[in-house]
C-alpha cells in the first residue's frame, strides 16, 4: 500500500509518500513541502498548492491520500488557510479517482506515538524510529505529512479491505455463476478475520511496544 499524507497548510504543505503494510516495515518514499509566499494573493497560492500536489501525485502515484482534518482555532486566518489547501488536496486526489481519507490530529498522534496528546517532538521521533530515518524529517510540517500516512496504513489498512469486501459481496462481484457458492462470503470472512485479529486500537498502540516509551510520555500525563 502507497499512501500520500499530506498536512494542509497554505504557507507550508507537508507532503510524505510512505510505504507498507499493517504490522510490516514502512518505508518512506519521499517527503517535502508545498510553500506558497505569504504575501500572494489567495487565487495564485491555492494555484501553486494544487500545482506542487499534482507533481507530487505523477511522481508517486499512490493508492490512497491521507488528509488531516481540519479543526475551528483560534485563528480563523489561519484555520481558513488550512481548510482551502486540504479541499484542493481532497480537489486533486479525487479527480485522479484516488481514494482519500481524513484523519484527526489526535487520531495520528495516537496511532504513531501511542498517545493522542503527543506533542510534535514526540511524533517527529516515532517517525523517525518507525521509518528509519538517518535524521528527522523537518519541518514538522513534513514530518506530520508522513504521520499521516503510516496513520492510515495501520489504522485504514483492515478497514478498507473489510469495506471493500462488504460492497463486493453485496454487488454480487464474486457471486459464483449456475447456482454455486458465493465467493464472496468466503472472501467477506476472511477480511472479518483480520479485522478482528488486527483491529485498529491495537495499531495504535503497536509502536510503543515495539520501540518503547515515547519520549516525555507517561501513562499518568495521558489521563485527563
Amino acid at each position: 500500500m502507497r499512501v500520500l499524507g499530506v498536512d494542509p497548510g497554505l504557507t507550508r504543505c507537508g507532503v510524505g509518500v510512505v510505504e507498507g503494510l499493517p504490522g510490516r516495515q514502512l518505508t518512506m518514499l519521499g517527503v517535502g513541502v508545498v510553500r506558497t509566499p505569504p504575501g500572494d494573493d489567495l487565487g495564485p497560492r491555492l494555484l501553486a498548492v494544487e500545482r506542487g500536489l499534482e507533481e507530487w501525485l505523477d511522481r508517486y502515484s499512490p493508492e490512497l491520500v491521507a488528509v488531516e482534518r481540519v479543526f475551528a482555532q483560534h485563528n480563523v486566518r489561519t484555520v481558513m488557510g488550512t481548510a482551502q489547501a486540504s479541499a484542493v488536496a481532497v480537489l486533486c486526489a479525487t479527480r485522479r479517482g484516488i481514494p482519500v481519507t481524513l484523519h484527526t490530529p489526535s487520531e495520528v498522534k495516537a496511532a504513531v506515538t501511542g498517545s493522542g496528546r503527543a506533542d510534535k517532538a514526540q511524533v517527529t521521533t516515532m517517525v523517525t524510529r518507525l521509518l528509519r530515518l538517518d535524521a528527522p524529517p523537518k519541518p514538522a510540517d513534513a514530518a506530520d505529512a508522513l504521520a499521516l500516512a503510516i496513520c492510515h496504513i495501520w489504522r485504514g489498512g483492515t478497514t478498507n479491505r473489510l469495506t471493500a469486501a462488504i460492497r463486493a459481496h453485496e454487488s454480487g462481484k464474486w457471486h459464483s455463476g449456475g447456482g454455486g457458492r458465493s465467493q464472496g462470503r468466503g472472501e467477506l470472512r476472511e477480511a472479518e478475520d483480520v479485522a478482528e485479529q488486527d483491529p485498529p486500537e491495537q495499531q495504535a498502540v503497536a509502536p510503543r511496544a515495539a520501540y518503547g516509551r515515547v519520549p516525555g510520555w507517561s501513562r499518568s500525563s495521558s489521563r485527563p
